[in-house]
């Protein structure tokens, strides 16, 4: 099936993405205090977890590109080291409008992980750009970590964001005022009862589909006015479950190639927790490419829309 173009898509996805190759990843004692997605494996030295995870990214490019989307790759630096540098999208964004805003990061290793050749970059693809820097906020310990931190539904300007010590209720207003878009918060909890570090590990935007796990979202109220939400901007429901949460199965995301054909890309971790009759409601809308992450996942807590900084341009 072919699933072709419309203006709402085009306001919605990107042909064109982001993404910073690996030469420091690893495991960061910083970041693993709030995301319990991290495990700690000790099966590899420093080179070979280097190896591994370049060759994961090299093969997710090629992906990509070979169903025809553009992807622009900027090599992480020797220094300073930033082993999460490979998750661009959680301190740069842009949007149709030429606004770019650059975000506070709560963990001071991944502050080094902001470039301005990366934002120069950005800033280029506008004729007439806003440059927004809340980077000031470190300062006050608040918090909002860009497309990790918040989904965006971006036909009907509606930003959503899941409360957790990287996504303040007060930034997050700020940035809904800056972007002159409604905010819906909520609290997405995993098993335990902790906050699910990134919104975008619970759930994931396309133009037709939301793919959300919705036994995060404890508060029946908030579960109710987010579901009435997604269904009166016209979406369908791909509900996943916990288990399929813990697989990245919310961190999708939706991408257009050149022949603006949409695409749903996700990790083979994650595709192969999906139900059949999941994986056909998200076929209805887009084709499905798959990504092999195993190695980026466990050691770094975060999947392919982590990996993938969405380039806009007005």
């Amino acid at each position: 099936m072919t699933h072709s173009s419309s203006a709402s898509k085009v306001e919605q996805t990107t042909s064109h993405l982001v993404m910073v190759r690996p030469v420091a990843f690893g495991y960061n004692e910083e970041t693993a205090a709030d995301n319990a997605f991290m495990k700690k494996d000790d099966r590899f030295d420093f080179e070979a977890l280097q190896t591994k995870a370049q060759a994961e990214f090299d093969e997710f490019v090629a992906k990509l590109r070979g169903v025809g989307i553009q992807v622009t790759v900027f090599d992480d630096l020797q220094q300073p080291v930033t082993p999460d540098a490979v998750f661009p999208n959680n301190w740069i964004s842009s949007h149709r409008s030429g606004k770019v805003i650059v975000y506070p990061m709560t963990a001071s290793s991944r502050r080094l992980e902001r470039r301005q050749d990366i934002i120069d970059f950005f800033l280029a693809q506008h004729a007439e750009v806003e440059f927004i820097d809340l980077r000031e906020y470190e300062q006050q310990d608040l918090f909002l970590e860009g497309t990790g931190s918040m989904v965006m539904d971006r036909q009907h300007q509606i930003a959503y964001a899941s409360v957790s010590p990287r996504t303040s209720p007060a930034l997050f207003e700020l940035f809904c005022e800056k972007l002159g878009c409604e905010g819906q918060l909520f609290h997405g909890t995993d098993r335990q009862g902790q906050p699910i570090y990134h919104t975008n590990v619970l759930m994931a935007l396309g133009q037709q589909m939301a793919v959300i796990c919705l036994e995060s979202l404890k508060d029946d109220k908030e579960r109710q006015r987010i579901t009435n939400r997604l269904q009166e901007t016209g979406h369908e429901i791909i509900e996943i479950t916990f288990d399929q949460m813990e697989a990245f199965a919310g961190n999708m995301l939706e991408v257009y190639n050149e022949q603006g054909e949409a695409w749903m890309i996700m990790s083979q971790r994650a595709y192969n927790s999906l139900e059949a009759a999941q994986l056909a409601q998200i076929e209805q809308y887009a084709q499905v490419l798959w990504i092999p992450l195993d190695i980026i996942e466990l050691y770094g807590g975060g999947s392919v829309r982590c990996m993938m900084a969405e380039v806009f341009t007005a």
